[in-house]
């Protein structure tokens, strides 16, 4: 454990750091197929039958409209990741003392509801509070769902030779981000109010749901790993999958599609599109004779998808070819870039 009294930037904490913190977690029920590890979203624990409950939580912090439906979605993507379906969802739900009205509390509880109609979750619990000293909405969501036992998918699962697949594009949620919370400061840099909506809603269009495009990966091939970028964007991303894989990559940066909206942010707000905040995003891996059917079965769905690297030894590195041709190490932060704007 480290013994200098570090002080922390926002965002997720350093994969050394949290590896640390990690491997101090002593495992004391061996009904737990898979713990606390770095890139696995979710947990896994058995029970008796064909199916793995898989377990997740995941906070809301960034944003606050429409906060109900992100802190369903993000739960969906890392469920799904894993192969399995979501059921049940529970939220713990923390509001600011001074500005809180039974609009928002109802909004929220809409939204909630709402959106696990729409997936097939039942609510089946939570908490609500009054909290003091918070100037916004926090909603911290958990669910629950279930795989059969030999579908499950693992972040782990990448080997050397596999395919790495990106559906739709980076920066989405990002964008959606910005557009909510950063409107009156596109509206001072006379961006259009037009530009200004179709920025928020990337929320849903391309939207921050990879629920469609997993549950049809899964479905049709027998996919290696999945992942969502999140905070840290989809180099953080990629990462997290070679660090739970213990293998190396190289990606050809020409091949990740960035929008034309969060071009335009990246460049107004010095954001770097790789290391921002990407829900909506899939990264899958896929064995090389698998790849191009794949991706052909995602855009006959209107799914955007490209092969944008491989897999390789660990001891290869990190590596990003440059749209030059010359190539370069792969640089991620867990800190993401968009919490420099916040």
């Amino acid at each position: 454990m480290r013994r200098v009294n570090e002080k922390f930037k926002l965002g997720k904490l350093k994969h050394d750091y949290l590896g640390q913190l990690l491997s101090e977690i002593e495992i004391q029920d061996n009904r737990v197929v898979l713990g606390s590890k770095i890139g696995e979203d979710a947990a896994v624990i058995d029970i008796p039958g064909e199916n793995y409950l898989v377990v997740k939580t995941d906070p809301i912090t960034f944003t606050t409209n429409e906060i109900g439906y992100y802190a369903v979605i993000v739960n969906v993507n890392d469920v799904v990741c894993l192969g399995a379906k979501p059921k049940w969802f529970q939220s713990t739900i923390l509001l600011p003392e001074n500005n809180t009205t039974t609009e928002i509390v109802e909004k929220i509880f809409n939204s909630i509801n709402i959106t696990c109609k729409s997936i097939g979750i039942t609510v089946v619990g939570g908490h609500i509070e009054i909290t003091p000293r918070l100037n916004r909405p926090i909603v911290i969501g958990s669910l629950i769902g279930e795989v059969e036992k030999n579908k499950l998918i693992l972040t782990s699962g990448a080997e050397p030779g596999d395919a790495l697949i990106l559906t739709k594009g980076i920066f989405i949620e990002g964008t959606s981000i910005i557009g909510r919370e950063k409107e009156k400061e596109l509206k001072n840099k006379r961006f259009s109010n037009d530009f200004i909506e179709k920025c928020k809603n990337y929320l849903y269009s391309p939207g921050i749901s990879v629920f469609k495009e997993a549950l049809l990966a899964n479905k049709n091939f027998k996919i290696k790993s999945c992942h969502d970028p999140t905070e840290g964007g989809v180099f953080t991303g990629i990462a997290e999958m070679t660090i739970a894989s213990n293998t190396g990559v190289i990606i050809e940066e020409e091949k990740i599609f960035i929008l034309p909206e969060p071009k335009i942010l990246s460049e107004i707000f010095n954001l770097n599109p790789y290391n921002t905040i990407s829900s909506g995003s899939l990264l899958i891996a896929v064995d090389q004779k698998d790849s191009s059917d794949l991706i052909d079965l995602l855009r006959k769905h209107d799914i955007n998808a490209e092969k944008i690297g491989n897999f390789i030894p660990k001891n290869k590195g990190l590596i990003v070819k440059k749209k030059d041709g010359k190539k370069a190490p792969l640089k991620y932060s867990e800190t993401d870039d968009i919490t420099r704007i916040f």
